[in-house]
């Protein structure tokens, strides 16, 4: 047995023994429902505040019975055993695996009920807008059934809006608005400025999505300041460069380098000397090696649209539009010079925070998905969450067909339109998963070229995702879809009002087609999991070329021969194994990948909380007025005869002011650390600790640095009965912010690359 196998062992024996546990308390909560539900509303509600009363639940097959009760009259829906079990699991803090179709909307809604009673505060993060809202009204009734208030947060909403919807006892929301409300919330200089309340639980839904998929996406807030922007001239010369003889790009295609034939290029053509002296190091390079990010690396239809003569980014884990995002400004602005568009002001970052850092905030998180089993390393290694299957109501029926693996992507690409024309023939309806925009617009292309009529999802909004796949069942169906679009949506047989399921049984049911594998298999399990829901027949199918991504990628140049037949397919299971072992190995780069991520941002989260506990004495004491006066005695005497409140509200301003802006200083000096920290292996020095080493540097002098500057700028600064005037010395607030992601993978990048975080943008 390994050095930690007894471990994983043992949580594996204590997981099961709590299934067991589940089962038989479900059990006893099924004894209980005759008694419970002869009780009228009043007495039920009762029932379940005095199940609750401690904070705990007391009784918990009562409980169970209590909730399915209400379920059941609230919304005519009576909870099947194993949604219960869920539900269980769900409060006692696991993540459970539910497969699709199964319920897990009313699951959720009933553990979140579970937790208000018991006095905590509940976010269920959601992964869109759509889902926040429409789940917040279909499980309205359950909720207030039992005197407890329920709302959704979305990114409509203004903040008078938002502080009313985060003071109900259950909230919906999409994980990036409420991780930008926390942000946002972090640059209030008076505390009645702030839209959330403390919040106790997050129930995560899609929670592999939300905790694994976008671990490593910071959400970003930035102000408006001048910031770097591409000229034209630039962009035009960058243009013209030729790949492999002005420009390389590395094998993952996430960075690109000037060769010295293209710096010899761009130099003339600038009439300067050298990119590389001081005076163009830090300028003319930075807005060169941008326009040369945006020329070569990214694609207009697969990383961005542009609509209505702005740049809109493509999510790529969901391949839809990713509302009010944009890139580090310098990148925008270059991706706006590419195509023509009037150049957008620039910012500066004023605060980031990773999704994981986010859930930290909890004191409880748990969640469920279709697809957690995959992913529960991950799950265990950084949130400490464990596992739970959850059986399906009914038997799964859905058959998985072996790969059809081609020699080339052409051949590949054929004959996935072929299979689509033959099975459509038979009125089978039809689910295609791509991985971008580019992909599936072509692919419908070729089968309305066939006379195929066909439904295309790619960054569409989310409202319309959901109607259109709530329909991909029904007879004759042909639906095109990026990665995940629709994502939380049932596709039931027949249409959406299950018109025509018998005929769509007799023919087999949804077929989902993937075009490629993805680099873990647990996103090739999500795409399967469309097809076969609640017993339902189904199949899918996966066409794989030797040209794909996940084999160029885990297949590390390793070479491999195999026969195809004349259509180029390749019928070999010792190939088959091969692209098994690439998907594997790529999962394996995205755990390393995670795990390193994971060491670099947990010390700038530990640093977050200090600024957080700093910020909060200076906003809700007078400790502010009192470090000040006591630095700067003289001064204090001087305003001595303004009020006391103004006194106060001025020097929290200073203060935080200060404190705000060596916070964003320090984040932009370590982003730069981070991107050069490679460098000290050549020294024969480990980098992430070395790059501890000056994180806790840094942070000693910012927290000096910030009360010094206050110090200065409370002996200076004009201060009346209207309080500080600090942008009269240039010191105001942003007047706009704005929010993007970006991804962070420290593997990625490399020893020349000099644009911070560009190297990282794309997974």
């Amino acid at each position: 047995m390994g050095a930690f196998d007894w471990f994983w062992k043992a949580m594996g024996a204590q997981s099961g023994r709590n299934q067991k546990r589940s089962r038989a308390i479900v059990d006893a909560a099924g004894d209980r429902a005759s008694e419970l539900g002869a009780l009228d509303d009043a007495e039920l509600a009762g029932r379940a505040r005095q199940l609750t009363a401690s904070g705990e639940v007391r009784d918990p097959a009562a409980f169970l019975a209590v909730l399915a009760a209400a379920s059941k009259r609230t919304l005519g829906l009576e909870p099947f055993p194993v949604q219960s079990q869920a539900v269980l699991r769900l409060l006692e803090g696991d993540v459970i695996q539910m497969a699709t179709g199964e319920g897990k909307t009313l699951v959720g809604a009933m553990a979140a009920t579970g937790f208000a009673l018991g006095g905590r505060r509940v976010h269920v993060v959601t992964v869109n807008d759509y889902l926040a809202a429409r789940d917040a009204e279909w499980m309205r009734p359950l909720v207030e059934f039992f005197g407890l208030t329920v709302a959704s947060v979305t990114e409509k909403l203004t903040p008078g809006e938002r502080r009313e919807a985060y003071a109900a006892d259950v909230i919906y929301g999409p994980v990036n608005e409420i991780g930008f409300d926390v942000l946002r919330d972090q640059q209030i200089t008076s505390r009645e400025q702030a839209v959330q309340a403390p919040a106790d639980v997050a129930l995560v839904d899609e929670a592999d999505s939300v905790l694994v998929d976008e671990a490593l996406v910071p959400l970003v807030l930035a102000g408006s300041q001048p910031g770097v922007e591409a000229t034209g001239q630039i962009t035009d010369i960058v243009r013209h460069l030729r790949e492999n003889e002005h420009y390389t790009i590395d094998d993952d295609r996430r960075n690109a380098f000037l060769t010295e034939a293209g710096a010899k290029r761009v130099e003339q053509a600038l009439g300067i000397g050298s990119l590389y002296d001081d005076g163009h190091i830090g300028t003319t390079l930075v807005k060169v090696n941008l326009a040369l990010h945006a020329r070569a690396l990214l694609i207009r239809d697969i990383h961005y649209l542009v609509v209505d003569g702005k740049v809109q980014l493509i999510d790529a884990s969901r391949g839809r539009v990713a509302d009010l995002q944009r890139w580090p400004d310098g990148l925008q602005a270059a991706v706006e010079a590419k195509e023509g568009l009037d150049v957008t002001e620039g910012g500066r970052i004023l605060d980031t925070i990773t999704l994981q850092a986010l859930m930290g905030r909890y004191p409880m998180v748990c969640g469920m998905t279709g697809t957690a089993v995959e992913a529960t390393d991950q799950l265990r290694q950084f949130y400490g969450l464990q596992v739970s299957v959850i059986d399906r109501n009914k038997e799964l029926r859905r058959f998985d067909e072996a790969d059809r693996i081609f020699a080339t992507a052409e051949e590949k690409n054929r004959a996935i339109v072929a299979e689509i024309a033959a099975l459509h023939a038979t009125g089978q309806p039809v689910l295609v998963g791509t991985h971008d925009v580019a992909e599936s617009e072509m692919l419908a292309e070729a089968l309305e070229e066939l006379g195929i009529e066909v439904n295309v999802l790619n960054a569409k909004n989310d409202a319309e995702e959901a109607r259109i796949i709530a329909e991909a069942g029904d007879l004759g169906r042909v639906t095109v879809s990026t990665q995940m679009a629709g994502r939380g949506t049932d596709i039931r047989l027949g249409g959406a009002d299950e018109s025509d399921h018998g005929e769509v049984v007799e023919l087999g049911g949804l077929a989902v087609i993937g075009t490629s594998r993805h680099r873990s298999s647990r996103l090739d399990n999500q795409l399967r999991g469309r097809a076969g829901r609640q017993g339902d027949p189904g199949l899918s199918l996966f066409f794989v070329s030797l040209e794909d991504d996940v084999v160029a990628a885990g297949g590390a140049g390793e070479q491999i021969t195999a026969q195809p037949d004349a259509d180029g397919r390749i019928d070999s299971k010792r190939v088959a194994d091969f692209i098994g072992h690439c998907q594997r190995v790529t999962e394996g780069q995205l755990l390393e990948i995670h795990a390193q991520s994971w060491k670099y941002n947990q010390l700038l989260a530990d640093q977050r909380v200090i600024i957080d506990e700093r910020r909060a004495k200076l906003l809700d004491t007078g400790q502010a007025w009192g470090e000040l006066a006591e630095r700067a005695p003289e001064r204090a005497e001087e305003l001595s005869g303004l009020p006391r409140e103004v006194l106060e509200r001025a020097a929290r301003e200073i203060m935080l002011f200060h404190l705000d802006d060596s916070w964003a200083e320090h984040l932009a000096h370590m982003d730069d650390v981070r991107e050069s920290i490679h460098l000290r292996a050549i020294a024969r020095e480990t980098p992430i600790d070395e790059y501890h080493r000056i994180a806790v540097r840094e942070f000693r002098d910012l927290a000096q640095r910030a009360v010094d500057d206050a110090v200065a700028t409370f002996r200076t600064v004009p201060i009346d009965a209207e309080g500080a005037h600090l942008e009269d010395q240039g010191l105001s607030r942003p007047s706009a912010t704005w929010t993007y992601m970006v991804s962070d993978n420290p593997l990625a990048g490399s020893g020349n690359s000099v644009i911070s975080g560009l190297g990282n943008l794309f997974r």
